[in-house]
C-alpha cells in the first residue's frame, strides 16, 4: 500500500497534477509529460505523483478523458439541446469556437499531435470526431434536411473549424463577427435570423471588450 506523502506533498491534489500535465501537453507536447519534470515544476518529489497515480500511463489516460469530457462533451451537449430553429442551434455551436472556456482549441490540437504517434490516441480522436459530426448532423436533421445532406453540412461546419485551428488563423473577434452572417448562410443554406445574429455579435464583442479592459 502506498504511503501518504508528508508535508507540502500531502496538500498537492490529483487535480494539481492533471492541470500541470495538461499545461505541459498543450505547450510542449506529450513527450514532455514526464513525472520527474512535472514534479520539478510543482516543487515536489515524485512520491506525491504516485500517491495519486499508479503510473505515467494512467496520467496520460486521464488527460485523454479530460479532453473528451471538456471538448467533445461540450459539442454534444449543445448539439443535442433543444433549439427553436436552425440559426439558434448553429449559433450555439459557434459559441464554442469563440469561447475558450467552453472549448479548448489548444488542448484539441495537442491531442491531435499526440495522435500522430499513438494508435490508441488516433483511435480516440477518430471516435471523437465521428461523435461530434454525428451530433452536429442531428441539428440539420431536426431542421428537416435529408440524412446525407445533414451529414455533409455537419462535416463542412466541423472540419472548417478544425482547419481553422490547424492553420492557426489569427482573426480578431471583430473579424469573426463580421463574417458571421455569411458563414451561417453558407453552413445552413438559408438566410439567418438577423436579430439572433445581432444578439450573438453584441454578446461576444462586449465580452471581448471587457477582457481587454481587464488586461489593459
Amino acid at each position: 500500500m502506498a504511503r501518504k506523502p508528508e508535508g507540502r506533498e500531502r496538500t498537492l491534489a490529483r487535480e494539481d497534477w492533471i492541470a500541470a500535465a495538461l499545461h505541459t501537453l498543450v505547450e510542449e507536447g506529450v513527450d514532455s509529460v514526464k513525472v520527474f519534470r512535472l514534479a520539478d515544476g510543482l516543487g515536489v518529489t515524485r512520491g506525491s505523483f504516485y500517491w495519486h497515480f499508479k503510473s505515467r500511463d494512467e496520467l496520460l489516460g486521464t488527460l485523454l478523458e479530460t479532453w473528451e469530457a471538456k471538448n467533445t462533451q461540450a459539442i454534444l451537449r449543445r448539439a443535442h439541446a433543444p433549439h427553436p430553429d436552425l440559426t439558434s442551434a448553429v449559433l450555439d455551436i459557434f459559441a464554442l469556437w469563440v469561447d475558450r472556456a467552453l472549448f479548448d482549441p489548444g488542448l484539441d490540437f495537442a491531442i491531435r499531435e499526440w495522435a500522430r504517434r499513438s494508435a490508441k490516441v488516433h483511435d480516440a480522436v477518430k471516435r471523437a470526431d465521428d461523435r461530434r459530426v454525428k451530433a452536429i448532423a442531428a441539428i440539420y436533421r431536426r431542421a428537416g434536411m435529408p440524412a446525407v445532406d445533414a451529414f455533409i453540412r455537419a462535416r463542412i461546419l466541423y472540419f472548417m473549424q478544425i482547419g481553422y485551428y490547424a492553420l492557426d488563423l489569427r482573426e480578431t473577434i471583430q473579424e469573426r463577427m463580421r463574417y458571421l452572417t455569411p458563414y451561417l448562410r453558407g453552413f445552413n443554406g438559408e438566410e439567418p435570423d438577423g436579430n439572433q445574429v445581432a444578439s450573438f455579435r453584441r454578446r461576444y464583442l462586449k465580452r471581448a471588450a471587457e477582457e481587454r479592459s481587464r488586461t489593459a
